[in-house]
């Protein structure tokens, strides 16, 4: 104990692998399993909870270089203890693992601060808008047709969700011709009324992602295209941005404010995807909309939408929140407290301090890697 108050005083890490339903892929990745580094921060008799979609190597940094610096620190000081870990990572490289787990870390912070302040995140963070508006993602390259027409079908059907996404850019772009087949048939399953989006995960080159995307929106209204070219390839964005009717939106790869604000500058999106799983947490994710903000840009939460729903009222600027299949099954089988989708936004619960969820251990254990 301080004078201030309670200090931080343990902080604990756990890898679980979670297998999917089915075999998964996009344009440019296969997997078959989704690995979740879980945080725990524990201060004056309240737990915080954080978590990260990202490699067991993220729980490495976690247990050798974070865990250290939160010990002893305020919990009340978040955006001080993010800066100490940022600061102390600097030789291991931000990107990827490391900053996924500051990520995993500053959520369970900011969790523990608002438990221990007895307030939901949302009333923390102070509320501009009541909900989240999600959109329905999955729709895999590996994906047959009645996959693809059931997921749409719970999505709008059995959701009421107004907006959905699927994998194109099959195999690195090279099977343009069932690209097209599969955006029809969600077309022709959601009706004229949802909006229809595509996530190519930078498998086409810039040219064809020009006249894919020209094709995507003249013959099934498809609004938004993601990443059609790599989300390194800025100018591409921006080429691709320029001649299709489409939004083009990129950013999941963002694991750093300065990877935000060169993406903003370059004028490479209409709206800046950012995960709070892998951005450096609620503290960065923040910052991140205010970037786009200060441009009249729209910010749209990447995957994890339970961890997202909270922050995501937080911002004037919010377009959407992902509502990823893998995410959400994962959620809704390890974690009580998850929102309902119904009716196509996420509602943050304010009868529960923190972000109202908690960790089902004995139901995880099963899938535990270390």
């Amino acid at each position: 104990m301080s004078d201030r108050g309670p200090s931080i005083e343990s902080v604990d890490v756990s890898v679980f692998e979670v297998p999917t339903d089915q075999p998964e892929a996009d344009g440019t990745l296969e997997w078959t399993s989704t690995t979740m580094v879980v945080v725990e921060v524990r201060a004056g008799g309240h737990r915080g909870l954080g978590w990260t979609y990202a490699g067991a190597g993220s729980a490495t940094v976690v247990s050798e270089k974070l865990a250290d610096i939160c010990i002893g620190a305020d919990p009340l000081n978040v955006p001080g203890v993010n800066e100490q870990m940022a600061r102390a990572c600097r030789n291991l490289g931000r990107p990827g693992l490391v900053a996924c787990a500051i990520s995993a870390v500053d959520v369970a912070l900011w969790d523990l601060k608002a438990r221990l302040l007895e307030v939901p995140l949302a009333a923390l963070f102070g509320q501009v808008r009541p909900d989240a508006p999600i959109y329905g993602s999955g729709g895999f390259t590996t994906n047959d047709d009645d996959t693809t027409r059931a997921q749409l079908e719970q999505w709008v059907g059995g959701w009421g969700i107004p907006r959905v996404k699927v994998k194109i850019g099959e195999s690195w772009g090279t099977n343009p011709g069932r690209d097209l087949a599969r955006v029809a048939l969600v077309r022709e399953v959601v009706g004229d009324e949802v909006e229809v989006y595509v996530d190519a995960n930078g498998g086409y080159t810039r040219k064809q992602a020009v006249r894919m995307g020209r094709r995507f929106s003249e013959e099934h209204g498809v609004v938004w295209f993601e990443e059609p070219v790599s989300s390194d390839d800025l100018d591409g964005l921006r080429e691709v941005r320029d001649a299709c009717g489409a939004d083009v939106a990129a950013g999941e790869y963002g694991y750093s404010l300065g990877y935000f604000a060169k993406m903003v500058a370059a004028g490479a999106v209409d709206c800046l995807q950012v995960d709070v799983t892998r951005c450096g947490g609620y503290t960065i994710w923040l910052r991140a909309a205010a970037v786009a903000d200060a441009h009249n840009l729209q910010v749209s939460g990447h995957c994890a939408p339970n961890l997202h729903a909270h922050v995501a009222t937080a911002v004037p600027n919010l377009r959407h929140l992902e509502y990823f299949h893998d995410h959400h099954r994962i959620e809704t089988m390890l974690f009580d407290g998850t929102l309902t989708p119904d009716g196509g936004q996420l509602v943050p619960a304010l009868d529960r301090h923190g972000h109202g969820l908690s960790f089902r251990h004995a139901d995880a254990e099963k899938f535990r890697a270390q």
